[in-house]
């Protein structure tokens, strides 16, 4: 006796189909799994046994084997479990068999009692199904509120596998749940606001480049200047995220295990600011799956890194392809995984280890080898990848005292969306971080006063190809902020001015 079921696995952030095949041969009573299964899997076993003998069924005295095609992707975790037990129900007869049962798809763990419970990298396998126009995917009742993120996507959430018995057709294009609203989505608290920045104008005009062109920014300043403040309200002025955006982020969170129960799709940009702790697996992403990192968590948002000489060496060294391409491969024996990581950076840091250097009301007591190795931890490659590097000075008490709040984020939002509209109507990408030198010639290539002036601050700065596209780069976004067509000699130079050249000077060759 043979049935099949379908299920599915991630791999990367992708959902892959798995044909799950349950053979009732004539011998000794046995139970074996086969095509690559993981730990995870093989003790399926035990809890598909128990399951099935808890909810009424009778478990076959034959010796089962289970198939999982196609056997060279390795699958993992208990995810397997319902569509395991799917199969040797089907195969034994003790469920009916055809549409939507054997057609659709199911991904569950299963407890002892038979209970279905959550699991996660859901909506992968709904984004899957979605492309592959599979359906209806029987998913667990507490990942009922994930799967609302696709309603196009037909849904069975079942909270027993008792629920298998009998079931009836299930219309496409429908979601299933008659409970859906019982429990409503909390909403998600609103961004921090500019407003409540006090001074700073050249950091809060750092912050709205930033988030207009998708640029990377370091911030260097004494303890309580703000640093935080500002990188906190980052996320406020970014463009809200569109509904494809909102998946692809959720679908990230969701394979993490990082997406809080009953959270709605959030359209606000991502906020991950790891403890200098963190691995480089933590941050990039690792381990055994791989699972995808804070880079990756924070992708279409920031990423922002306090105290960013703290971080290890290896750490910091291993954000170079995510600073430069926007994604990130992990490579296994005999495979390689591919996160996207398209974020803003937001490092901070002090200018020296006691925070004090160049400061008004304390002087620097840090010996000159202490400061040099402190600056060392941050290699010439990478500080050459972030776009704007600026000094945040401790504002006097009587700035902080002043009445009035700053310019709110919406406001500055508005003339953020309209830059990255401009971007978009030329037809390059939304962020001007990502755009390519011969996208920037396309656009209107520099005029002889804007060539001069690049070439002399290259040659006097001691610039790389890779930063003087990066000044093209943030040039053409002060541009399209001041809505003008053309990059002129002064978008040029406010450019150059965060560069941070006195701050990169300090550091020494490298």
């Amino acid at each position: 006796m043979l049935a099949r079921v379908w299920s599915c696995t991630t791999v990367g952030i992708d959902g892959v189909f798995v044909r799950v095949e349950a053979d009732l041969g004539v011998g000794l009573p046995s139970f074996s799994i086969v095509g690559l299964p993981d730990a995870a899997v093989r003790e399926s076993r035990e809890r598909v046994l128990a399951a099935i003998r808890n909810c009424g069924f009778e478990f076959p005295a034959r010796r089962i084997t289970i198939n999982l095609a196609p056997a060279h992707v390795r699958k993992e975790g208990a995810r397997f479990d319902l569509p395991i037990a799917a199969a040797i129900l089907l195969a034994s007869g003790q469920i009916p068999r055809g549409a939507p049962l054997e057609e659709g798809v199911l991904t569950g763990e299963l407890a002892l009692d038979g209970g279905v419970r959550p699991v996660r990298g859901l909506l992968a396998v709904l984004v899957a199904a979605r492309r592959e126009g599979r359906g209806p995917v029987w998913i667990p009742y507490s990942n009922r509120a994930e799967a609302r993120a696709l309603p196009e996507v037909a849904v069975v959430p079942i909270e027993s596998l008792v629920a298998l018995r009998g079931e009836e057709e299930v219309p496409a294009g429908s979601f299933r749940d008659a409970r859906a609203d019982d429990s409503p989505a909390a909403p998600a608290d609103p961004p921090a606001d500019l407003a409540d920045v006090r001074g700073q104008a050249l950091a809060r005009r750092a912050m709205e480049i930033a988030a207009a062109g998708g640029h990377n920014v370091l911030l260097v300043g004494p303890p309580g200047a703000g640093k935080t403040m500002l990188a906190r309200r980052l996320p406020g002025i970014l463009p809200p995220l569109s509904g494809e955006e909102a998946i692809d982020v959720a679908t990230i969170h969701s394979v993490a295990g990082r997406l809080a129960p009953g959270a709605a799709l959030s359209r606000t940009p991502p906020f991950r600011a790891p403890h200098h702790t963190i691995s480089d697996a933590g941050l990039v992403g690792g381990g055994r799956g791989p699972l995808p990192g804070e880079a990756s968590l924070a992708h279409r948002g920031v990423l922002f890194l306090d105290e960013f000489p703290e971080f290890r060496r290896n750490v910091i060294e291993a954000l170079r392809q995510p600073l430069e391409e926007g994604t990130i491969t992990i490579a296994r024996a005999g495979s390689a995984v591919r996160f996207p990581a398209a974020f803003s950076l937001v490092a901070a840091m002090n200018p020296c280890p006691c925070g004090h250097r160049g400061g008004r009301r304390r002087g620097c007591r840090c010996p000159p080898e202490s400061y040099s190795r402190y600056w060392s931890k941050i290699s010439g490659p990478i500080l050459d990848r972030i776009d704007l590097v600026l000094e945040v000075p401790a504002l006097p008490v009587e700035e902080l005292l002043a009445r009035g709040a700053g310019e709110p984020s919406a406001r500055v939002r508005d003339r953020v969306l309209a830059a990255r509209t401009r971007a978009l109507v030329r037809g390059g990408p939304a962020r001007n971080a990502a755009a390519t030198a011969n996208e920037l010639d396309r656009w209107g290539a520099l005029g002889a006063a804007e060539g001069n002036l690049l070439r002399q601050a290259a040659e006097r700065f001691g610039l790389s190809a890779r930063g003087v596209l990066r000044v093209r780069r943030v040039a053409r976004t002060i541009a399209d902020l001041a809505a003008s067509e053309r990059v002129g000699v002064a978008h040029l130079a406010e450019a150059l001015q965060f560069r941070g050249s006195g701050i990169r000077e300090e550091m020494g060759p490298r």
